[in-house]
């Protein structure tokens, strides 16, 4: 594994929570592989398939929260020559219809290397319940 393409993918992953924690849909777009095959699994949530279901999904999340904060913590990281894969503890403090929120989860991120540039294809977030 070549140590800029870890951190390459890395990068992508870290834009990824940055744009979900500014709830910043532009930023979203710019990590998330907008095709077809593109996959999201909110913890709790169903399968949405293609970037269209995705998209809206993340807009909605971002129109019903006031507030995000986000911490990461790498627990595997895999990257290969065009496939690579990071396991992530996430702890989210939220804040929603006046009411405060903290859920720890474990993600599982999948990104493909696609015209020299890693793409987020799939995002599953699983609870971790206590």
């Amino acid at each position: 594994m070549n140590s800029s393409e870890k951190e390459a993918v890395l990068a992508v992953n870290e834009a990824f929570y940055r744009a979900f924690e500014q709830r910043d849909k532009s930023a979203m777009n710019l990590v998330w592989w907008q095709g077809a095959g593109s996959l999201c699994i909110h913890p709790g949530g169903g399968v949405l398939t293609g970037w269209e279901s995705i998209r809206a999904s993340w807009e909605s999340i971002f129109r019903n929260t006031q507030y995000l904060e986000i911490e990461t913590e790498i627990i595997s990281a895999q990257v290969g020559q065009t496939l690579a894969y990071l396991v992530v503890r996430e702890t989210v403090l939220q804040s929603s219809g006046g009411r405060n929120f903290k859920a720890q989860s474990l993600a599982t991120n999948l990104f493909q290397k696609m015209a020299q540039k890693w793409y987020l294809v799939h995002h599953h977030g699983s609870p971790i319940m206590r």
